[in-house]
């Protein structure tokens, strides 16, 4: 068995492997000629066009995995039927089970390469290219908000572990693409939301461990008791000032990030954030139960190809197979996409809003098997 193991293990990998360079070689060209138009401005020429589509590739990878199993698979699958391999595995005394669990080892190798490309390598590719495409066409991040960009943050007594003391407001005009903040200004408010302080800076660096280090500070400090009368506004200018936040880089690019190119760590840590600060966390929450479920569709795609190695078809044979199992992968693509925002418009619980269409389509592979059993 362990020849056999190896036989139909490395004819799947072989298929799985040829379908996903085929939709990554398909998509980058789309992606290609999508950014052609953008060629020329500023300093962004044709080479950085191609680097910005090989940097979203690893996404695709991420996207495209469940449907190049199932695709790769049911080829595979097929061409072992068309050839009568897989009949004379199933005289030898092959069961549906021992089948199922010889791809299922393949299948769970797939799911830590998905993984490692959803959690690791895609977000930080992704990222690459968004700086490197900001920074070729010499614009910022916020470039597209009319009035800057706004973000909450809590103040707490000792630096970002102690109790909360009120909160905080901040606008910044730009964000470049490493990082610094230009035209800061920020509205800080006590417990009561009574106005404490407002500061702005020209520019601020993250100087690590929470810290940002403001250049060219103008702070106004107003008095905490307002009904007294002898107390006073003062203002005071520094050349440099560090501020203690919660607010770090990471944070600050997943505001303009897709949700689904975010890592679970970032996405948690995201979540975390905005909850701490009485914001409405669902979209990310339903990002992140995704991005941990998700890999775990290339399984359920790999039984639903199962059944087609006992399918036979008098014409069209492997290429029947094929188009039927590409409207599968369609058809889980959208009603993925399809959940996500009905459970973001009808506040299901994230965690079911993640796992009903892997759900759904785990019964259907189910079902297919114990049809093909019977008949």
């Amino acid at each position: 068995m362990r020849v056999l193991d190896r036989y139909v293990s490395r004819e799947v990998t072989a298929a799985v492997a040829f379908a996903l360079v085929a939709f990554l070689a398909l998509f980058a060209f789309f992606d290609l000629i999508g950014e052609l138009p953008q060629v020329g401005r500023g300093g962004y020429e044709l080479q950085h066009a191609f680097l910005y589509v090989a940097m979203g590739l690893p996404g695709y990878v991420y996207d495209l995995m469940p449907i190049a199993a199932l695709i790769g698979t049911i080829y595979a699958l097929a061409q072992l039927a068309a050839r009568s391999e897989f009949t004379i595995m199933r005289a030898s005394g092959l069961s549906t089970g021992r089948a199922g669990w010889m791809l299922a080892k393949v299948g769970i190798v797939f799911v830590l390469f998905t993984f490692l490309f959803g959690e690791v390598i895609a977000p930080a590719s992704s990222e690459m290219g968004e700086r490197l495409k900001l920074q070729a066409q010499g614009s910022t991040v916020s470039k597209e908000f009319r009035t800057g960009l706004w973000t909450k943050d809590v103040i707490r007594q000792d630096g970002v572990d102690g109790e909360p003391i009120g909160s905080r407001f901040l606008n910044v005009a730009d964000v470049t693409p490493d990082g610094q903040l230009q035209g800061v200004k920020m509205y800080e408010f006590d417990r009561d939301f009574h106005l404490t302080a407002v500061v702005t800076a020209d520019r601020a660096d993250y100087r690590n461990n929470n810290t940002w280090r403001l250049a060219n500070v103008t702070e106004t400090v107003f008095p905490h008791n307002a009904t007294d009368v002898t107390a006073v506004v003062t203002t005071r200018k520094l050349n440099a000032r560090d501020l203690v936040s919660e607010i770090t880089p990471d944070i600050l690019s997943v505001l303009f990030a897709d949700p689904d190119r975010m890592s679970a760590y970032g996405l948690a840590t995201y979540t975390r954030h905005l909850a701490e600060n009485k914001q409405t966390t669902e979209r990310y929450e339903i990002a992140f139960w995704k991005k941990l479920f998700y890999p775990l569709a290339v399984l359920v795609m790999m039984a639903l190809a199962l059944p087609f190695a006992y399918l036979h078809f008098r014409a069209g044979g492997v290429s029947l197979k094929i188009f039927i199992g590409i409207m599968i992968g369609v058809s889980f693509q959208l009603l993925n996409s399809l959940f996500s925002h009905l459970g973001l418009l009808n506040t299901w619980p994230p965690l079911a809003t993640a796992v009903l269409p892997s759900a759904t389509f785990l019964l259907v592979a189910i079902a297919a098997l114990l049809w093909v059993q019977k008949h």
